[in-house]
C-alpha cells in the first residue's frame, strides 16, 4: 500500500507510525498537496492527506478513518485500538484529545502561513493556542498517572500514545512559542521514550 503526504503533516506522520507499529507493508510518496494537488485528488476528492491507497487501488482517506482500516486489516492481535468496549473508548478519548490538540496548533500555524501580516487575528490564534495547551496539559496530567507504562493502560502500545507522541512533536515544531515539551514535562518523557522507537523515527519530519 502507499502513504501519500509528507511527514510535516502530523496526521500523515501517525498514520505512518502506525503502519510501521502494525507491521503492514508500506511505501511513502511525499506530496505536498499545496503543490501538486492532482497527485492527491486523483484518489482523494477531498485532496487532503494522509491519503492511503491499498494494493488494490482503493483509496483510504482521513486519518481516523485510515488508522481504522488498518486495524482491521492487521488483526485484532495487532490493532491499536481496541474492538469495543471500556478500552476502546479510553484509547477513543485519549487519540480525540490528541488529534484535537493537533488540529488547533494547524489552525494557529495556517493563520500565519495564509494570511498577510495585517490580516492575522491575534485573537483566533490565542484561542486555538489555548485550546493546544488544554489539550497536552490534559495528557500531560495522563502520562504523569502512567508513568512508565501506556497511557490508556493497556498491555501494549495503543492509538492513544501514537496521536500523543505525535501531537506534542507538531506542537513544538508549529508553535514553538508555546514552550509545550517545557510546560508539560511528564508528556514530554512519555514522548521521548516513543520517539525513541524505530516506528516513530523512521518517519520524522
Amino acid at each position: 500500500m502507499k502513504l501519500i503526504g509528507g511527514f510535516g503533516s502530523p496526521f500523515v506522520r501517525r498514520v505512518a507510525a502506525s503502519l510501521n507499529l502494525l507491521g503492514l507493508d508500506w511505501e511513502h510518496e511525499a506530496v505536498a498537496v499545496f503543490d501538486n494537488p492532482d497527485a492527491v485528488r486523483k484518489h482523494n476528492p477531498l485532496v487532503r492527506v494522509p491519503t492511503v491507497v491499498l494494493d488494490d487501488g482503493e483509496p483510504l482517506v482521513e486519518s481516523y478513518a485510515i488508522l481504522d482500516a488498518l486495524d482491521e486489516i492487521a488483526g485484532d492481535t495487532k490493532r491499536l485500538i481496541p474492538a469495543s468496549g471500556a478500552a476502546r473508548r479510553k484509547v477513543m478519548q485519549l487519540t480525540a484529545v490528541a488529534t484535537g490538540s493537533m488540529d488547533k496548533a494547524v489552525w494557529a500555524y495556517y493563520e500565519y502561513r495564509f494570511h498577510p501580516a495585517e490580516k492575522v487575528h491575534e485573537p483566533w490564534v490565542e484561542h486555538n493556542e489555548a485550546q493546544v495547551l488544554g489539550g497536552l496539559g490534559y495528557l500531560d496530567g495522563i502520562a504523569k498517572a502512567a508513568g512508565k507504562g501506556w497511557l490508556a493502560g493497556t498491555d501494549r502500545i495503543s492509538q492513544a500514545d501514537v496521536s500523543a507522541t505525535v501531537a506534542l512533536g507538531f506542537a513544538n515544531r508549529a508553535r514553538p512559542n508555546l514552550g509545550a515539551s517545557e510546560k508539560f514535562p511528564n508528556l514530554a518523557a512519555f514522548a521521548a521514550r516513543c520517539e525513541a522507537m524505530d516506528e516513530f523515527s523512521s518517519v520524522k519530519p
